[in-house]
């Protein structure tokens, strides 16, 4: 099983634990409702919020629909200045690359910004099992990392810990406790951290961008690590999805005006940075070494389809924030990598909806998603089609199918339709005795069917 499959009824097993745990549920609706009210306002501030969303929907959508022209464009231009570009077709071929690279360089020890293409893949342990420990440094990565688990958003890797975990976790490396206050939390993880970047014989990053006309890869941070990890070891290799490039840097800027806005509230990112190409003559900072690994591992399987409107995703996690079945269920429920209604909808699409079943249903369909994506993917439309296709390719159970085909033939006219709900308003008080009602009622009442309305005007 790879990292982006997952086990039969693991969202309605891990969501349930989650549900029951008051201190996880006390820390999401903290934190979501923090990062939802900071995106509200920002987006409020922009006047041209709309017309913004337009363009950086339309700029995602001409480099999607023109994707090989876009990557061929970018490795020419970063490999004119210096830097090596591999294209990966599976996650083990990027490992492999990776991997190699680290073996070339004599690497035993890897500096990590975050990277969520990283967890995708399962670079640390293949990493790992060539000798190379990995040590993340992005705080929230770091956190989860010394806890043995995987992020649980995209933006905030550790939104599920409190203060006091975090310090816990943070005390048994210093040997001593660390008070569970921000200054003294930061300063510990400083302490523990600063000799990894020193130290580090590899640094590897994600790439929030990638511009195809200069060759140039984006990375957008809070904490300074993404510039240390990228410049202080002798090789830098970056991870970024196929999708990730833009065609130029009036695009660029569009994205930027949107992403920290729609993840964070900020106007700006703390850390914006261009990287194009290695070190050159005369420089003082920077890797000897660039190397772009750009991942394909089921995306282009979206192309041409109507689904292609997912790898416009730009990563900012406004769509988990307001999601209502995220913000109880948690992230881990959707499997180790993409959460959120953008993963219900992602990770189908990548390893197949045999392998994700039930993440189509993970959404209440009020579209809030839709409403907060800034390229204005219909997020709540995709995952109804994604609905559709468990039924049409027989992925559904033959109960749903039978179930939901009868109701179809019932409310096709109007005949049936009178006949169907005067039966389910007779027999309304079975339905907490058996099939899908019985789960509904365990948490709460079932709604009493209305009689038929007339308009007495």
């Amino acid at each position: 099983m790879t990292e982006l499959e997952q086990p039969p009824r693991r969202f309605s097993e891990i969501a349930r634990l989650k549900l029951a745990d008051t201190h996880t549920q006390g820390a999401l609706d903290m934190s979501t409702a923090r990062l939802y009210g900071n995106r509200t306002a920002a987006w409020q501030a922009v006047p041209e919020i709309e017309a913004l969303r337009q363009r950086a929907h339309d700029a995602r959508m001409r480099v999607i629909d023109d994707l090989d022209t876009h990557v061929a464009r970018f490795t020419e231009a970063l490999e004119a200045r210096g830097g090596h570009v591999h294209f990966a077709r599976t996650a083990d071929d990027a490992n492999a690359y990776v991997t190699e690279v680290c073996r070339r360089a004599g690497a035993k020890l890897a500096a990590k910004s975050k990277s969520m293409l990283s967890e995708e893949i399962g670079l640390n342990g293949a990493l790992e099992a060539a000798g190379v420990r990995v040590v993340e440094t992005d705080l929230g990565e770091y956190i989860v990392q010394l806890a043995g688990e995987h992020p649980v958003h995209i933006l905030a890797p550790a939104i599920e810990k409190t203060a006091q975990d975090v310090a816990e976790l943070l005390s048994r490396v210093e040997g001593k406790p660390v008070p569970a206050e921000l200054e003294a939390l930061t300063q510990a993880a400083r302490r523990q951290l600063r000799q990894v970047f020193l130290d580090a014989d590899v640094g590897i990053t994600g790439a929030n961008f990638g511009v195809s006309e200069t060759g140039s890869i984006c990375l957008v941070t809070n904490e300074g690590n993404g510039r240390l990890v990228s410049s202080l070891p002798r090789v830098h290799i970056a991870l970024m999805g196929m999708e990730r490039l833009v065609a130029d840097l009036p695009d660029l800027a569009v994205l930027l005006r949107l992403l920290a806005r729609s993840g964070t509230g900020q106007r700006l990112s703390v850390y914006t940075t261009l990287l194009t190409g290695p070190r050159r003559a005369g420089e003082e900072d920077g890797p000897e070494e660039l190397h772009v690994v750009i991942l394909d591992n089921g995306r282009s399987n979206l192309l041409g389809t109507h689904y292609r409107e997912m790898l416009a995703c730009i990563r900012c996690g406004a769509c988990l924030n307001v999601c209502p079945v995220y913000r109880k269920a948690g992230g881990a429920a959707y499997g180790p990598v993409y959460s959120g209604p953008m993963g219900a909808v992602l990770l189908p699409l990548l390893v197949g909806l045999e392998q994700a079943p039930s993440l189509p249903h993970a959404s209440s369909l009020c579209g809030a998603c839709t409403d907060a994506c800034p390229v204005k993917i219909p997020l709540h439309e995709l995952l109804l089609e994604l609905r559709k296709d468990l039924v049409d390719q027989r992925i559904a159970p033959w109960w749903e199918r039978a179930g939901f085909g009868l109701w179809s033939l019932a409310w096709s006219s109007p005949l049936g339709y009178r006949v169907s709900t005067r039966l389910g308003r007779a027999l309304q008080g079975l339905g907490g005795l058996a099939g899908p009602g019985r789960v509904w009622a365990r948490g709460r009442a079932l709604p009493r069917l209305g009689r038929r309305y007339r308009d007495r005007r």
